[in-house]
């Protein structure tokens, strides 16, 4: 028995000497007592991983991990929620960071207060040429287009160009229209110049802004970076680590990149290459331009307007304007050569389509030229209003890229526009996943808020911010909290390229990862849009 004792205890001491001496392998951090929702394949949680080299090494749980691995550092989540780092599938990151030097008009209840805005906004700057965005005339009592009358007694010398929230409409003053050289002679093609009684209004929607736009001075060098790290700030305080800029130039893409290789840009970036002929000649020849933090390889084209300025383009006229039926902002042929020559190359198309009509032209466009090709991932930007005819054509190589706050947001008015039954087919997210097997989520920011928990709200509640409507609107096109997670993370990857590298918490994938105050996947329904983030990591560095 003694023999036997001894002999045990021998071997204890054996096994614990050779644990001790075990040789671990260095690993950067290690988060552990986390509430970590992985949104691998199985959608699987986890307690604990490991970040090395600024991807994920392991991932497992905290007493297995520490058994293998020396770490330089380690961060108790202390039960925190923590999901893959959140991608925007559809914004306008550099126009955000613009925008934050211009006035800001969003949330305006009257014209009025539009108009005290400017004056403060010129009080304080005192710039040679007013600009800003975020009106919205359908949020006012009057629901007309504003005239430039005040404007033009207010600021008689002093161009102001301000526009609509959607960015498809502007309110200029004199001023502008003199210095853009527009008259009531001006033509209009693909937009509108508005009149009435023969004499200009302010109003200009889609195509005809470029004349207001083109008479600007462009933005100093020093203003475009201090944009795009202001829209960096401003997206990892929300938890974003990868944005998807949807229709940027050129040399805004080569600054991103210049800025990225500094290091003074973090954020990963996926950006869409703007159509306009000489974007498309220096891209389309080439291969796509890819780094860890930049992806250009897609173009965007614009298919029509937008719904709540009327330049949507739909089959049949508004329900609230009789004869009108909203326009496409080119040719079809144009956009079928477009679309041949972007499939004759390495690029992908995405296409912003908002009424039935150009949504259709679109669909069938796409699925003509990709017939013979499966893995092309060509995306509908909006995919706003279907007909029930054309739902058909969605799968994972025409992919709905929609934004769930545009619901909540047009809910008031849309039908209106749209009548009872069309109103049907739009806004239809369970639906297009349904049909698509995936849906890529975004905000449309600054259009929209930038919160992605406004959008996660959107999706799963169907209401607004004050929990208007009861019930939801439309709640059976309502998507699941997993539904929503996997269009702001994986999904969104996958509509990108990048399902190997992001959008999930798993072994080799880039450590982008954030922490919440809240159990986004728990928490009652209402408190989802006050969520807040603690902490943002990207390439496993703490950003926020």
């Amino acid at each position: 028995m003694l023999k036997k004792l001894i002999f045990t205890a021998l071997c204890s001491v054996i096994l614990i000497s050779c644990n001790t001496n075990k040789k671990l392998v260095k690993a950067d951090l290690l988060v552990f007592n986390a509430n970590a929702y992985t949104v691998n394949t199985s959608f699987s949680k986890a307690t604990a991983f490991v970040v090395t080299d600024g991807k994920f090494l392991e991932v497992g749980n905290v007493e297995e991990l520490r058994d293998k691995y020396e770490f330089n550092e380690e961060m108790d989540a202390k039960g925190k929620t923590v999901l893959p780092g959140f991608i925007d599938a559809h914004a306008h990151f550099y126009r955000m960071g613009l925008q934050q030097q211009k006035v800001d008009l969003t949330g305006t209840r009257s014209f009025n207060e539009v108009v005290a805005r400017i004056v403060e906004f010129q009080k304080e700057r005192n710039v040679d040429y007013i600009t800003g965005r975020g009106w919205d005339q359908n949020d006012w009592e009057n629901k007309e287009f504003p005239t430039k009358d005040t404007l033009d007694k207010l600021f008689p010398e002093t161009p102001i160009s301000v526009g609509r929230i959607d960015g498809h409409a502007l309110l200029v003053n004199q001023a502008a229209l003199d210095k853009a050289g527009i008259t009531a002679n001006t033509p209009a093609s693909g937009g509108m110049i508005e009149k009435k009684n023969g004499k200009l209004t302010g109003i200009i929607i889609d195509n005809p802004m470029s004349l207001i736009e083109n008479s600007q001075d462009e933005p100093s060098l020093e203003e475009q970076s201090e944009a795009l790290l202001e829209a960096q700030k401003i997206s990892f305080s929300y938890g974003l680590t990868t944005v998807v800029d949807a229709g940027v130039d050129r040399s805004t893409i080569e600054l991103m990149d210049s800025l990225q290789k500094e290091g003074s840009l973090k954020i990963r970036l996926y950006t869409m290459i703007s159509n306009t002929p000489q974007n498309l000649d220096y891209y389309l020849d080439k291969v796509p331009y890819k780094t860890e933090r930049l992806n250009v390889r897609s173009v965007k084209f614009y298919g029509d307007g937008a719904l709540g300025s009327r330049g949507a383009a739909l089959k049949a006229a508004y329900s609230d304007k009789a004869n009108h039926y909203g326009a496409l902002l080119s040719p079809v042929a144009d956009f079928a050569k477009t679309a041949e020559r972007v499939a004759a190359s390495k690029f992908q198309l995405n296409t912003h389509a908002i009424g039935d009509s150009a949504n259709a032209v679109v669909l069938k466009t796409y699925t003509e030229l990709l017939k013979d090709d499966t893995d092309r991932r060509w995306r509908v930007e909006h995919a706003q209003v279907i007909d029930s005819a054309d739902f058909k054509y969605f799968n994972k190589n025409i992919i709905p890229s929609v934004q769930p706050t545009h619901a909540t947001s047009d809910m008031y008015w849309a039908e209106d526009r749209l009548g009872a039954k069309r109103i049907k087919g739009a806004y239809a997210y369970k639906k297009l996943l349904d049909q698509a097997g995936i849906v890529a989520l975004g905000t449309d920011f600054p259009v929209e808020e930038v919160s992605p928990f406004y959008t996660f709200h959107s999706a799963v509640a169907r209401q607004d911010l004050q929990d208007y409507p009861q019930g939801g609107y439309m709640k059976e096109q309502a998507l699941s909290r997993e539904e929503t997670l996997k269009g702001m993370t994986i999904w969104a990857a996958y509509s990108n390229f990048e399902e190997n590298e992001k959008g999930s918490i798993e072994q080799g994938k880039f450590a982008d990862f954030i922490i919440l105050d809240k159990d986004i996947m728990k928490v009652p329904e209402t408190e989802i849009s006050g969520i807040k983030v603690l902490q943002t990591y990207v390439n496993g560095e703490k950003v926020y």
